[in-house]
This record gives C-alpha cells, sequence and structure tokens, in this order.
C-alpha cells in the first residue's frame, strides 16, 4: 500500500509541479496546442492576452500546490490535518474535472486519463494516510 500511495503522490505532484512551471513560465502557447488543439494566435490581442495571463495564474497555482505538497510531504502522511488539506485540495480538482464533464461536454482521452489515474491516485494516498497515521498514533 505504502509503494502505491507514494507512486500515485509522487507522480502527480511531479506533473503538478512541473506542469505548473511550464505553464506559468516556459510556454503556455504549446500547452494550448497540444492539450486543446488551440492556436492562440487566431484570437485577438484582447482574448490571447487575457486567457494566457490567466492560464498562467492557474498554473502559477499548480506549481504553488506542487511546491506546498514536496515540502510538507512527511506531514501529509503522518499528521491528519496536512492529510486531510492535501486529499481535499486533490479530490476539488478531481470534481472539478468531473463537474466539467457534466456541464461542459465529453472531454478527450488524455482529460479522461488525468481524471482516472488522479482518482485511483486519491484512494491510495487517503487508505495509506488512514492506515499510517492511524497506526502512529498508538
Amino acid at each position: 500500500m505504502k509503494a502505491l500511495a507514494y507512486f500515485f503522490f509522487f507522480t502527480y505532484i511531479g506533473l503538478v509541479a512541473v506542469a505548473g512551471f511550464w505553464g506559468a513560465f516556459i510556454n503556455p502557447v504549446w500547452d494550448f496546442n497540444f492539450l486543446f488543439l488551440l492556436d492562440t494566435k487566431s484570437l485577438n490581442d484582447f482574448q490571447r492576452i487575457n486567457l494566457l495571463s490567466q492560464y498562467r495564474f492557474l498554473r502559477g497555482l499548480e506549481l504553488g500546490f506542487g511546491i506546498f505538497s514536496f515540502y510538507f510531504f512527511k506531514k501529509i502522511f503522518s499528521e491528519i490535518a496536512f492529510h486531510k488539506l492535501f486529499l481535499t485540495i486533490m479530490g476539488l480538482g478531481i470534481l472539478a474535472r468531473i463537474a466539467s464533464w457534466f456541464f461542459d461536454g465529453n472531454p478527450g482521452l488524455l482529460t479522461k486519463f488525468f481524471l482516472f489515474y488522479e482518482a485511483v491516485g486519491w484512494c491510495f494516498i487517503l487508505a495509506y494516510g488512514k492506515l499510517k497515521i492511524k497506526t502512529d498514533a498508538h
């Protein structure tokens, strides 16, 4: 259980941090082309600038969550408050994907993969954290 929880934790947080840094500071235009098949050059200046600004902001928050999670890794798996906070933030991202599917329509395969991967990871992190924190408390 520990190996699976750590595998999902570090692969999820690693991708969150890398994608956050990439999208916020390196090349958000590439993200739009790759992830959404959207050429931002096709937008007018107002749309392009504001869409990229908002995207960079959200990717910056994603990077911040990744840094937070790496920094507090031990506490996330040993203290109930950190464990619940981490799972709440991760879970809100999963719920947002589900809400988007419901309200916005059927997403592509890559988005479905991330949703499944995140949900499975969330379950393993929850289960191992509950087991470890309960065991450590005794």
